[in-house]
C-alpha cells in the first residue's frame, strides 16, 4: 500500500483540554491588527525569507502556506528543512497564543521538540501546513502539523512541542 493511501494513524483519545478537530481547523483568519502585528514580527526572519503566509491562527492551531520556489534542494524538490520550518512556524504561533491565554499578555512559547516524517515532496506551487493541538496544558502545548501540496497530497507529518513561559 502506498503512503498516499495509508491512514495517518489512530485518532488520539479525546481530552477535555483539546478542541475537536473541526474546532481546531476553524482557527480565525488573520486580518486587521493581528495581521499587522504578525507582518511586523516577521520582518527579517526566516518566515519572511521563505515567503510564508499565515492564513488562520488561534491557540488551537491554524494554517500557514509557503511557495515551493526558493525553498528547494539541489534536486529541485522542496527542502525537508523548509517544510519543518513551515510546520514549526505555525505551531509556534499557536503556542504563543496558548501561552497568552493561560499566562496573560507578554507570555511566550519556545520550541522544545520537533519530529518530522516526510512522505513525499513537491516541485512547484504552494504547500500548506495545518496545525492541530494534541495537548494544550498550562506549561506545555504540543501540535500535529500536516503539510499538503496544492493537489491535497500529504507531504509531511510533523509534531512540535513547546514550553509555555509566563511573562518575565
Amino acid at each position: 500500500m502506498s503512503a498516499d493511501h495509508c491512514p495517518t494513524g489512530p485518532s488520539p483519545v479525546p481530552a477535555a483540554d483539546v478542541p475537536a478537530p473541526d474546532e481546531a481547523q476553524s482557527a480565525p483568519p488573520v486580518h486587521g491588527q493581528l495581521a499587522a502585528q504578525l507582518a511586523a514580527s516577521f520582518e527579517g526572519t526566516l518566515v519572511e525569507r521563505l515567503g510564508m503566509e499565515v492564513l488562520s491562527v488561534g491557540a488551537g492551531g491554524g494554517t500557514m502556506r509557503m511557495p515551493v520556489a526558493g525553498s528547494t534542494q539541489p534536486a529541485g524538490l522542496l527542502h525537508g528543512g523548509a517544510t519543518i520550518a513551515l510546520a514549526e512556524s505555525i505551531a509556534s504561533l499557536a503556542a504563543v497564543l496558548r501561552a497568552r491565554e493561560v499566562h496573560g499578555e507578554g507570555a511566550q512559547a519556545v520550541g522544545t521538540s520537533v519530529s518530522a516524517l516526510h512522505h513525499r515532496s513537491a516541485r512547484e506551487g504552494w504547500v500548506t501546513a495545518t496545525c492541530t493541538p494534541r495537548h494544550l496544558g498550562r506549561q506545555v502545548a504540543s501540535y500535529l502539523v500536516d503539510v499538503h501540496d496544492e493537489a491535497g497530497r500529504l507531504l509531511s507529518t510533523i509534531t512540535v512541542s513547546t514550553q509555555l513561559l509566563p511573562p518575565r
